[in-house]
């Protein structure tokens, strides 16, 4: 099992690819601290650790490293999945409120368990961080201004860490997944769209491989990132999207 006995915490861990990611690493033996909002009729195993957090506030994050430490012992990794999307809107309708929204749960939030993370990595010497992206921020789509805004910046902040954390044996990289069958790409649609007309004619016919990634193409592409099979990729943007990116 290429995750044996290594502890990770993976954030938007009830959303579609974030269930398929922790299923995927229980299966490759890791331990998994499993963080979201609301984390009720969640049941906790040996390997297995739910945790409610708004990963906004720094108390929380605080407290999502240091239970799990706790129960686990260690810290090998971290997989930060959670994020939210933007309803198609022209820039001069986006409000400041809901600018500053998207970059405080898509941005600061990476930021914030990243900084929290990276002290229990650097004790052991070693450790993996891979941050989710997105493909649009390399193609971007019309209206989606604040959510490519904080992509981007992941993806820059992600890069900055990989240099900065080399030296301790931690590797940072990046997942860009395309448009993926998830409750989370209706969310992008423009208010008053046809969602599931909008799935077939805009986002499954952008993918040069004809279909919509599927969360566990994105939960496949974590395993290897994290497991040693990697061992010298840092500082990597995989792109996990059919080719929409190219």
């Amino acid at each position: 099992m290429r995750l044996e006995n290594e502890v990770y915490v993976v954030t938007g861990a009830l959303g579609g690819m974030g269930k398929e990611t922790v299923k995927r690493f229980l299966e490759e033996g890791a331990f998994v601290a499993a963080v979201d909002l609301n984390v009720d009729g969640v049941e906790e195993s040996d390997r297995f650790l739910p945790i409610a957090a708004d990963l906004t506030k720094e108390e929380d994050v605080e407290k999502v490293f240091s239970a799990t430490n706790e129960k686990f012992e260690r810290i090998d990794g971290l997989v930060n999945i959670a994020g939210i999307a933007q309803s198609a809107t022209p820039i001069e309708e986006v409000s400041l409120e809901d600018w500053e929204k998207i970059m405080r749960v898509n941005s600061t939030a990476p930021f914030l368990t990243c900084r929290a993370a990276v002290p229990y990595m650097k004790k052991q010497g070693n450790g993996v961080i891979v941050n989710i992206a997105s493909i649009s921020m390399v193609r971007p789509r019309p209206g989606l201004n604040a959510y490519i805004a904080s992509k981007g910046a992941t993806v820059s902040f992600s890069q900055a860490l990989a240099i900065e954390l080399a030296e301790y044996g931690i590797r940072v990289n990046v997942v860009n997944p395309g448009p993926a069958d998830t409750n989370m790409l209706a969310q992008f649609s423009a208010k008053e769209a046809d969602v599931e007309a909008t799935k077939d004619s805009i986002f499954k016919k952008s993918v040069p491989l004809g279909r919509l990634i599927k969360p566990i193409d994105i939960a496949n592409s974590l395993v290897y990132l994290c497991s040693k099979e990697a061992a010298i990729v840092t500082g990597s943007v995989l792109n996990v999207d059919g080719g929409r990116g190219i």
